[in-house]
C-alpha cells in the first residue's frame, strides 16, 4: 500500500474538496493534505489530533511510517525547520505525514456532526452548510438541569476540564467544533434561539456577551471538543484499510 491510497481511503470519508469550497464560500483559510512524502510501502499509521513529540516518538515505537493527524502539521509558511522539531524528526525517521482538517471538521460524520451526537442531538440546523456536510450545529435534547448536562459531557468527552456559565435548563445547544467561537456563531446561536452555547477557546466580549443575553456557555477543552470525534472518524478510516495496523495516540495532559 501507497500513501496515496491512504489519502485516498481519508478523502473517500472526509473530501479533500470540503476544505477548499469552506475557504472560499466563508472567508478561511486552510492546509489539509499530505503534508510530508516520504516515499515507500506504508507499514502502519499513527492517528493524532497533533503532530507532537510524542506522537512521533509513538509512530516510532509502534513502527508506523504514516502519521495523520487533524491539525495540519504545516499551516502557516515555513522559513526553516530546526533538529528537533516533529516534522524534521518524521522526515529523519521516513515517517510520512497526512493531516485533514477543515474538511474533517465539516464532513458528514466528521468531529463537528460527532460533537452534537456525543452532546445527545441529531440533525439539526447547520450555521455553515456545505454540499456535503458542514460546520457548527443547533439541535434540540432533552430538557434537563444544567448541572445533569454537563455531568454527562464530562463522561462523554472523558474530561474534567471545563468551563461553565449559567444556570438554566438546557434544551436547545450549539455546538462548534474547535476554536468555534466567534462574532458570527455567537450571533448564529442568538438567532436561533439557543440556551447553551458549546464550544473551545472562548474569548471574554463573547463570553460577555452571551452570559449578558442569558446563555449557558460551556468551554471544553480544544483537544477534548475534537479527539472524541476524530477517534470514531479512525474506527470508520480502519474499515477502508483493512489489514494495515493503525494506531491512536491520545495525549492525556490535553483532555
Amino acid at each position: 500500500m501507497q500513501l496515496k491510497n491512504v489519502y485516498e481511503a481519508i478523502d473517500a470519508l472526509a473530501p479533500f474538496a470540503l476544505s477548499g469550497e469552506y475557504c472560499d464560500t466563508y472567508g478561511f483559510r486552510d492546509n489539509s493534505g499530505v503534508m510530508l512524502d516520504c516515499g515507500g510501502s506504508v507499514r502502519g499509521i499513527l492517528c493524532s489530533l497533533d503532530l507532537s513529540a510524542r506522537a512521533v516518538e509513538e509512530a516510532k515505537k509502534q513502527g508506523a511510517n504514516v502519521i495523520f493527524t487533524h491539525h495540519p502539521a504545516i499551516f502557516h509558511p515555513l522559513y526553516s525547520l530546526r533538529d528537533g522539531a516533529p516534522l524534521t524528526e518524521c522526515a529523519k525517521a521516513g515517517i510520512s505525514v497526512i493531516s485533514a482538517h477543515l474538511n474533517l471538521d465539516s464532513a458528514q460524520g466528521g468531529i463537528d456532526e460527532e460533537l452534537m451526537l456525543g452532546l445527545g442531538g441529531n440533525a439539526g440546523k447547520l450555521m455553515h452548510p456545505l454540499s456535503d456536510g458542514g460546520y457548527g450545529h443547533l439541535f434540540s435534547v432533552h430538557e434537563e438541569a444544567l448541572d445533569s448536562f454537563l455531568a454527562r459531557v464530562k463522561a462523554r468527552f472523558s474530561t474534567e476540564r471545563v468551563i461553565v456559565y449559567g444556570d438554566r435548563p438546557v434544551c436547545r445547544v450549539a455546538s462548534f467544533c474547535g476554536a468555534g467561537m466567534d462574532e458570527t456563531s455567537v450571533a448564529f446561536a442568538v438567532a436561533e434561539g439557543a440556551d447553551t452555547f458549546l464550544s473551545s477557546d472562548g474569548k471574554h466580549h463573547l463570553i460577555a456577551e452571551l452570559v449578558e443575553r442569558g446563555l449557558n456557555v460551556i468551554l471544553l477543552t480544544h483537544y477534548a471538543a475534537e479527539n472524541y470525534g476524530f477517534i470514531r472518524f479512525v474506527e470508520n478510516l480502519k474499515t477502508k484499510l483493512k489489514g494495515l495496523p493503525i494506531g491512536v495516540f491520545t495525549d492525556e495532559r490535553l483532555l
